[in-house]
């Protein structure tokens, strides 16, 4: 049994096995309608339960179109159709859950929770998000810059905005896959101490970008950020708005990325989102690619 908890975690061997086998499965689908089942079906008559304590939109759909096309089923609950750490254990949930089903993808609030069910499940975890990391997004992210630019050793990208958990997650990835990670934010949005020394900070953005392959952001409110946060999160991050000056900063064939979804012409122009640098629906189309691999490689 092999649960995907976080980049980190995984062997830059198995992460590199995720992403050609997501390319492989991607490029065999190619002109299939999307109910079309994969030839082969490594869940066939197996069950999959996808847990949201946060909304979700691309996660949701990604992961149960997913798990369709691999041939199984999937079982859909929110926090409030479960007792997930309220009146049972988390522990217990895990066990009750690996009874009636084969594989648990969770998207969750707190590390811990995700971690728990690791510990306790009998089945293979997925990390569907935390509020610390992101990994499935990151690996649909790695897949993308090298379907459009090549291998993205030795390359910079540049992250413009809030350290948060996507921020997270390239750090990460930074050194499995070994590229240049750049952060270019406001002190107080510093990224998380553990991650010091996966990174460099350039706080002026126009100096980050310069010679940039990616230039990444995300938006400046979370979506369980508090109403009084947000106006001082956008004094803070206004500077560091991606916009058509900032990108031509940038090599000339840089691509744009953003987990989504995305609050135009905050964080972002809906003029560089439109634009020739944008690859941000090819990004959200790979976190189904991405995913189905990931699920195979628990499976191993």
């Amino acid at each position: 049994m092999t649960h995907f908890l976080d980049i980190h975690t995984t062997p830059p061997q198995d992460l590199r096995y995720i992403i050609d086998d997501a390319r492989r499965m991607k490029d065999a689908r190619a002109g299939l309608p999307k109910g079309t089942p994969d030839a082969d079906q490594p869940l066939a008559n197996h069950m999959v339960a996808l847990i949201f304590e946060k909304p979700s939109t691309r996660t949701r759909v990604s992961f149960d179109v997913g798990v369709r096309q691999l041939g199984g089923q999937t079982m859909v609950l929110s926090g409030a159709d479960m007792q997930l750490g309220h009146g049972e254990t988390i522990a217990d949930t895990a066990r009750v859950l690996s009874r009636y089903v084969d594989m648990i993808m969770i998207r969750t609030f707190e590390e811990a929770t995700l971690h728990e069910m690791a510990e306790y499940a009998t089945v293979p975890v997925i990390n569907g998000l935390t509020n610390r990391t992101h990994p499935c997004q990151i690996m649909a992210d790695i897949m993308t810059f090298e379907e459009h630019s090549g291998p993205i050793k030795g390359r910079k990208v540049v992250w413009s905005g809030d350290g948060n958990n996507v921020f997270a997650s390239f750090a990460h990835a930074a050194k499995q896959f070994d590229f240049d990670l750049v952060f270019s934010g406001p002190p107080p949005l510093d990224p998380e101490g553990a991650l010091e020394g996966l990174y460099t900070i350039e706080r002026d953005p126009q100096k980050a970008v310069h010679d940039a392959d990616l230039v990444v952001t995300d938006t400046w409110v979370s979506m369980h950020d508090p109403a009084s946060a947000r106006e001082r999160r956008h004094n803070q991050l206004r500077g560091y708005q991606v916009t058509d000056a900032l990108m031509a900063q940038a090599k000339p064939d840089a691509l744009f990325m953003h987990c989504l979804p995305a609050h135009r012409d905050d964080e972002v122009t809906s003029a560089v989102m439109d634009g020739p640098h944008s690859v941000i629906f090819d990004e959200a189309e790979n976190r189904l690619h991405a995913q189905k691999a990931i699920m195979r490689y628990c499976l191993t």
